[in-house]
């Protein structure tokens, strides 16, 4: 269903002791490389990458939802604040934990924005698998044949809640397919091509 474009938006009230921060611009720090999307879900297109520790400007986020409207390089768009931080008082705040502590604007529902039409949301199947934090994602670097032929033999799009990126693992019901004469298979998750470690069912790569 297209989002409605009535949207109410609010401060933090007064009583909060962030309160006088709240018209306030919040930096916000992206922890992966982190796409911008037209729309606040993963069925929207990636128009854009936030770079590991680069800077956007937070202009609203979705009440009770982990997706935020940004600004980064001069263009707007949405990014999932899973992946975003904010220094506050000294402190480093992930936003998608500790929402209440940034100063911002929320939205009920997703504002329309010029260039950004209404998409009827994908059914989402699932969501990522967390893997052990201690174990570091796969530094890959695959050849260009690899990336030749998984974008020339693409496969029907899944979508989980969430944004594909490297350490993640697929639940059992994302199908992954073989790439000839190479280690690791892949999907189509969210829009995006991604390598999979067949073995651990973890992304270890993302095309963007």
């Amino acid at each position: 269903m297209p989002y409605r474009s009535t949207i109410f938006a609010a401060t933090l009230m007064a009583t909060s002791a962030l309160a006088g921060a709240a018209s306030a611009a919040t930096l916000a720090e992206a922890t992966i490389p982190l796409n911008v999307r037209s729309g606040p879900g993963p069925q929207y297109a990636v128009i854009g990458a936030i770079p590991v520790r680069g800077k956007a400007t937070i202009i609203g986020c979705i009440q009770d939802s982990l997706w935020c409207q940004v600004s980064y390089n001069g263009h707007e768009g949405w990014a999932y604040a899973q992946y975003l931080t904010a220094n506050l008082s000294g402190r480093s705040l992930v936003i998608a934990e500790d929402p209440e502590q940034v100063p911002r604007v929320i939205y009920t529902e997703a504002p329309v924005t010029s260039g950004s039409a209404a998409v009827r949301p994908p059914r989402i199947v699932g969501t990522f698998v967390r893997s052990d934090p201690a174990r570091q994602p796969l530094v890959l670097s695959p050849p260009p044949t690899v990336r030749t032929y998984v974008t020339s033999h693409p496969v029907d799009p899944v979508y989980l809640d969430g944004e594909a990126v490297e350490g993640l693992g697929l639940p059992e019901e994302v199908a992954i397919n073989p790439v000839p004469g190479y280690d690791y298979d892949y999907a189509y998750v969210n829009s995006q091509p991604v390598l999979v470690d067949r073995a651990t069912r973890r992304v270890t790569y993302v095309y963007r």
